[in-house]
Formats: C-alpha cells, sequence, structure tokens
C-alpha cells in the first residue's frame, strides 16, 4: 500500500480489509465486558441490599423509640389532667374557643 500525501492513491476495500484484523473485535473482548458489567450489576444489587437493610433496621429503632416517647407524653398528660382537672377543662375549652374564631372568619 503506497499511499502518502505527495503520492496519493485511490484505497480500495480490499487495502482496507488487510489492514484490520476483525478478530480484535470478536467475542472474547465483548465476553469480558460483559463479565464485567454483569459483575458490577451484582456487585451494585448487594450494595443497594445492604444500605436498604441497615435503613430498613434504622427506621424500626426509631419507629420504637417514637412510640415509646409518644407513651411517656400520653402518662404525663393523664398525670397533668388528674392533677389539675380545673386548668386541663378550662385550658380545653379556652382553645376549642380560639379554634371556633379562626373557622368562623
Amino acid at each position: 500500500m503506497d499511499y502518502t500525501t505527495t503520492n496519493p492513491k485511490p484505497l480500495s476495500p480490499a487495502d482496507l480489509d488487510a489492514d484490520i484484523d476483525m478478530t480484535d473485535f470478536s467475542a472474547p473482548e465483548s465476553q469480558t465486558l460483559k463479565a464485567d458489567a454483569v459483575e458490577k450489576a451484582q456487585n451494585f444489587r448487594s450494595y443497594a441490599g445492604e444500605k436498604a437493610a441497615a435503613i430498613r433496621q434504622e427506621a424500626g429503632v426509631k419507629i420504637k423509640q417514637g412510640a415509646e416517647k409518644a407513651k411517656e407524653l400520653h402518662v404525663s398528660a393523664e398525670d397533668y389532667v388528674k392533677e389539675n382537672p380545673t386548668k386541663a377543662v378550662l385550658g380545653a375549652v379556652g382553645v376549642g374557643v380560639i379554634i371556633g374564631l379562626i373557622l368562623r372568619r
């Protein structure tokens, strides 16, 4: 093949085929690419699963803590109402009046 800038010679398809080895783009390289992609997908799937499990566990702990705080708040509210029934009733009436005035507008 004598193609240079000083001596241009048209290239034929046979010249192009002779220079390119098609085995460079064959199945072994695509198989390794596919294997790498599958491995990365599996790694991502396991990582996502681990993160999801950790988030689920943490959410369960937070829900339990929230339930315990709600129970404590309920008990303390009951104790306050038992100790101060007049204040509790007057407070409830006051809140009801305020809500009624707001809703009337």
